[in-house]
């Protein structure tokens, strides 16, 4: 009984233990599917499943005429798997040093020892991801280095990895590169600032999804979502002109040592920016385009400039004519305990209203809106409101400054306001707000707002265009924009910009120098007087086609007047851009005579002949001449269209170009060109068929 007794406890126990098991592991199966199944679920996704984004291509920012402003360019990390499967230690051992020595050819900064001492102490620590070098490469230099020993088994036997990086890059260097803007560095924020900022959904596309299954040991695709593609954006800018504009802000910047510059050429007609400008000095001295968008974002105290408006509104409200006189007395005249003095030493004395303009009068002007505005401060201002001075223009590209137009009545209006708002102190207002006012006189009092993209493309194919839009139909009637439009042009026939004043075609504008206030410190501060000086126009002012405005900030004693620091950088771009300009088609058509020798045409590019000879409808022989430049002879019936060829390495022959072909040809192989009359060249001071020299001056005339 005792021996029976002990077997039925001993099996009563393993019975009890595998209830109890069963239990646990019925308990188990429940806490793992109920409790922590969602965990398990999702670790098991990762061990069997993966997915991978695809980059989109971030999409072009393009030129008005198409060319590239800003493009990505993929460049490349290298990386090895020193673990791979069938990277061996035979082949590992057997190629090391000559892979290593075509790294140390290929990067030229350290020595073969160098890199095999370094690949060596990777492939002991086992490393799956070691980064072969700092430097990034381009396409062509990866097809190169995938034929290096080992790298040229590929990824399973040479653990060779590459990463795929794009960079942002701009082909024409810093021009209008603030305004074309920049990314930040971790791609998902996309655009920084300018125009990569404010269309950056446009531009960024839309990635792609890729997933994969792992399949006995292999990851299998199993779904591809394609990445969409950015689009690209058309831009108004015209690189030719933005060159110009670039290149005489830059001269006159180092000449006067100005702080910082900027310049905007605008189309009269539609308000599209075609050139912009901002360059700042750096603490070495040297002026870039990286640190600051002043022609939009920075609203300062215009100075002359802003007497324009004083002018309209008094002429809106019929107060004066243009022939009458007043007394501007010896230059000085006292409001309150202020006393408002003109930049010329002992006045003018009495003098038309028009030469109050021409001349900058400060005392005539603040004489004038003070006696006929002093009594209802307020109908001056709301002239100025409904002008649109006081309003943004709401472009594209984001940090467009704040315009200040004071208020009577509110907490900074003085006794003094009224006669220091006339002349462009006590406001404020952007570079591209002033000339978008100067634009509207010049487009006959409507206002159109500035813009920077014309049109959306993908793939070549237009999806959103944009059009000229009017923000102001009228800031005064036409009577007004006649009389300020000969005032405007009496500026520089007869006043302070005769300087720029030219035989070939009209100007219209106004010249500005102001004094900066220095914060707390006034107008004058520790360091001395600081100066800005400007030039806001149009041209030709018998047919406006284009406005412009200069800027030039932080002009010390060295020169500062508007005339000559600002008004010389409009002069240039207005000359170049006028010269290369072709707006007489029409009259050009009219005029072809019926029979006798074709007209003489000077040599040039072939699109560009192509497109004269086309409008004038005259018969071409040889249009199926592949060359990009054509030597034209005109004879009787047609013109002769034949190549013009060039020796790489050796000075062009430019004679019988224009000066824009001419300087465009030059400049491309590396001279610098001044250019002297106007006409065809018939002079280039460096022989043709010499060897170039980098950097060398070449003096062409023109007659």
């Amino acid at each position: 009984m005792t021996i029976k007794r002990d077997i039925t406890w001993r099996v009563g126990v393993v019975y009890l233990l595998l209830v109890a098991a069963a239990i646990f592991v019925f308990g188990k199966v429940v806490y793992l599917q109920v409790v922590e199944g969602e965990e398990w679920r999702e670790m098991q996704s990762h061990l069997t499943n993966r997915e991978k984004s695809i980059e989109a291509n971030r999409g072009n920012i393009l030129a008005c005429d198409g060319r590239k402003l800003a493009c990505s360019v993929p460049s490349y990390r290298l990386h090895m798997d020193m673990k791979a499967n069938g990277l061996t230690d035979e082949i590992f051992n057997a190629n090391i040093d000559s892979l290593a020595y075509c790294l140390s050819s290929f990067f030229k900064d350290q020595s073969k020892t160098y890199y095999k001492r370094k690949l060596i102490a990777a492939r002991q620590k086992g490393s799956r991801y070691y980064r072969i070098h700092r430097r990034r490469v381009s396409y062509t230099e990866l097809k190169e280095i995938k034929q290096f020993p080992i790298f040229r088994l590929g990824k399973n036997r040479g653990g060779f990895i590459t990463e795929q990086i794009d960079r942002r890059k701009l082909p024409f260097g810093m021009l209008a590169s603030r305004t074309i803007g920049k990314l930040y560095e971790e791609k998902e924020k996309g655009g920084m600032i300018g125009l990569e900022r404010a269309f950056d959904n446009e531009l960024k596309g839309r990635e792609g999804l890729s997933a994969y299954t792992r399949i006995s040991g292999r990851w299998v695709p199993e779904e591809i979502i394609a990445p969409k593609n950015g689009l690209d954006i058309q831009t108004s800018l015209d690189i030719d002109i933005q060159d110009v504009a670039e290149k005489s802000l830059m001269k006159q910047l180092n000449k006067y040592e100005g702080g910082h510059g900027s310049a905007i050429v605008m189309e009269v007609e539609t308000g599209k920016i075609k050139a912009i400008v901002n360059l700042h000095k750096t603490s070495k001295g040297k002026y870039i385009e990286d640190h600051f968008n002043y022609a939009i974002g920075e609203a300062t105290e215009p100075g002359s400039t802003f007497k324009l408006a004083s002018f309209i509104a008094v002429l809106e409200d019929g107060y004066i004519n243009l022939e009458d006189s007043i007394d501007t007395g010896n230059g000085k005249m006292k409001f309150y305990d202020r006393w408002m003095r003109d930049s010329h030493r002992g006045g003018f004395g009495k003098i038309s209203y028009q030469q109050v303009f021409e001349k900058s009068s400060n005392v005539g002007t603040s004489k004038m809106i003070v006696d006929h505005y002093k009594s209802d401060p307020k109908r001056f201002v709301e002239r100025l409101y409904s002008m649109g001075l006081n309003r943004q223009n709401g472009i594209e590209i984001k940090g467009e400054g704040e315009p200040m137009i004071k208020y009577p009545g509110s907490k900074s209006w003085s006794g003094v306001s009224l006669p220091w708002m006339s002349i462009g102190y006590e406001v404020k207002m952007t570079p591209l707000q002033t000339l978008t006012f100067y634009n509207a006189v010049a487009n006959n009092g409507k206002m159109v707002k500035p813009y920077f993209v014309t049109g959306i493309y993908e793939h070549g194919s237009l999806k959103k265009e944009y059009k000229p839009e009017i923000i102001n139909p009228s800031i005064c009637s036409l009577p007004t924009i006649e009389k300020v439009h000969e005032m405007l042009v009496g500026v520089v026939e007869n006043g302070t910009a005769k300087n720029i004043r030219n035989s070939n075609y009209k100007i219209a504008g106004k010249t500005g120098t102001a004094q900066v206030a220095k914060g707390s410190g006034g107008y004058k501060g520790g360091s001395g007087v600081e100066y800005q000086a400007s030039f806001c126009g149009y041209f030709p002012a018998e047919r406006p086609k284009y406005s412009c405005i200069v800027v030039v900030k932080g002009l010390s004693s060295k020169g500062y007047y508007g005339n000559i620091v600002a008004g010389s950088v409009f002069k240039d771009i207005a000359d170049r851009v006028h010269a290369s300009g072709f707006d007489m088609a029409e009259e050009v058509v009219e005029a072809m005579p019926t029979s006798g020798v074709l007209p003489y045409s000077k040599g040039g590019t072939k699109n560009d002949l192509l497109t004269v000879f086309t409008t004038i409808k005259a018969p071409i022989d040889g249009k199926e001449v592949e060359a990009d430049w054509i030597s034209t002879l005109a004879q009787e019936h047609k013109i002769n269209f034949s190549r013009k060829s060039f020796s790489n390495g050796l000075v062009p022959n430019v004679k019988g170009m224009g000066a824009k072909d001419a300087v465009s040809l030059l400049e491309n192989v590396g001279l610098k060109v001044i250019v002297s009359g106007r006409g065809k060249v018939t002079q280039q001071s460096v022989s043709a068929g010499s060897r170039v020299v980098k950097g060398k001056q070449v003096f062409l005339k023109l007659s």
